[in-house]
Formats: C-alpha cells, structure tokens, sequence
C-alpha cells in the first residue's frame, strides 16, 4: 500500500498518512463492505491519493523552480524494490505531467495490475471511461520513457565518473559524460541553491556544474540506493545536501540529471 500511495504522491509522509488513513478505515469497516481485502485497501489508498494529488497539483502551481520527488535512498546491497523500474526519479516526474486522474488509473492498471472494474470503481467512474482514461496516460508515458534498458554496472560507473569530475571541476571529462541535449533538473523548492528551471543542452549544464562546484564546500559521497537504482547522498560533513540520480542513453551517456537539495526531501537518517 506504501508503494502504490508513494508513487501516486511522490512524498514519503504523505504517502505513509495515506496508508495510516486506509488502515483505519479497513480496521473500522464492516465485513460486507469488505469483501476482498486487497481491493478495498486499493481502492480507499487510491482515492485519497486521488485527494492529495489535486492538493498537491495546485501547492506545485507556486513551487520554487521545478519540482522532483521526495527521494528514497537506502544503504547500496539493501534488498531489490519490486516494481523498481516505476519508483525511479525520472519515471515519477513523467508521472507529474498526468492530470490526478490520469496518473491513479494509469498506476493501478500498469503498474499494480488492478483490474478496470477496480479502477473505476477507485475513481467513481464506469468501466469504459476507466479504460479511456488509462489509454490516454499509457500513450503519454510510452511517449516519454526509453525504450531500452541500461545495465546497472554501467550506471555506476557513470555516476563514479560523474561525481570525480564535478568534484575536480574536469569541464573536459563532464562534457564527454553527458548527451548533448541533456537535462539537468534541480530541486532546491526556494531553500537550497538549485536552477529555477531545467538546464537543457550538455555546454549549459556542464557550465552550471562547474559554477556550483566553486561555490560548494567539499563534499562526502554516499553510494547508495535510490528509488530503487543507482544513485548518491552528498554530504555536507554531517549534513546532507543533495541527493543525485541519472539516466542514461541507449549509448551510456547521460541524458538527464537529477539534483535534490532541498533539505525538506533530504534522508535525515544516516544511510549506515
């Protein structure tokens, strides 16, 4: 229930009320109201989420630069998260650009494999619009997400580069790492320091990255798990500053880049 809500919301707290809610509900329900505990659960997560997503829509309308998911990051080796491929930072903010609607019926039917009876009936609708409104976010997703997949030895090694070169300012080295219209998305939310937009194109970003780097102190990196892939906690001495994650090309180059430094997502517990 977790990670359905979690997907549907992007934040972990919000995620984790939405789940206390439907426990309670579950817990205080008749037995003739549930019949089959999975579906009901589904279903009373589904349409909170659905509430807390138009919340969250119109709150985003006035957010600070552009606006990533709250990341998960775990110890590097913690045990494989199922559905992996959907929890990931650049999947979660192709999600952003379905209506509330869209974005439950497509989860619940693509990811979660609930049936379109169950979709409807979490988005109080009939059978056939459900199927019409998990078509129309199908097409929008297939239309933005890779059709390949990149091997996770290659992503370290990318991200390892990545980092040494930020680190050593190695304008050269950063360049030969990213596609030439790659995207840098950096969410600061108006507390950090952070692009107010995307950086489009390999010569802006790599600009942009030299410039931070000279004005940040020397950073720890933490290897870790993020949202299920590759990716790392950078560390401020004890405090965290930012949490990144890429993705790669079909050729093993970076085409977007995914900088959380907003302190409010940050992991406040230590990943040891």
């Amino acid at each position: 229930m977790f990670g359905l809500a979690y997907r549907m919301l992007s934040t972990r707290a919000d995620a984790e009320d939405v789940v206390q809610d439907a426990y309670l509900r579950w817990q205080s329900a008749s037995a003739d109201d549930v019949r089959s505990p999975k579906s009901y659960l589904t279903t009373v997560v589904a349409r909170l989420a659905l509430d807390g997503l138009k919340a969250a829509h119109r709150q985003r309308e006035t957010y600070v630069g552009p606006w990533l998911a709250e990341p998960l990051v775990e110890p590097v080796g913690t045990k494989p998260v199922e559905l992996a491929e959907s929890l990931s930072l650049a999947f979660l903010r192709l999600l952003e650009s379905l209506s509330p609607v869209e974005r439950v019926g497509f989860l619940l039917r693509e990811v979660f494999d609930a049936s379109y009876q169950e979709v409807a009936a979490a988005l109080d609708t009939n059978e056939s619009n459900s199927r019409q409104i998990v078509a129309r976010a199908r097409k929008h997703i297939q239309e933005g997400r890779p059709r390949f997949e990149v091997d996770r030895n290659r992503q370290s090694a990318v991200l390892r580069e990545f980092l040494t070169a930020c680190s050593t300012g190695d304008a050269t080295q950063l360049t030969a790492l990213l596609s030439k219209d790659a995207v840098l998305f950096s969410d600061g939310g108006g507390k950090a320091s952070a692009a107010l937009n995307p950086i489009i194109g390999a010569d802006r970003v790599v600009r942009f990255l030299i410039g931070i780097s000279r004005k940040i102190p020397a950073l720890s990196i933490e290897f870790a798990e993020v949202n299920g892939g590759v990716g790392a906690l950078l560390r401020d001495g004890d405090r965290p500053y930012s949490v990144v994650a890429l993705e790669l090309t079909a050729e093993g180059l970076i085409a977007n880049l995914y900088l959380v430094t907003n302190p409010d997502k940050l992991p406040r517990r230590s990943l040891e």
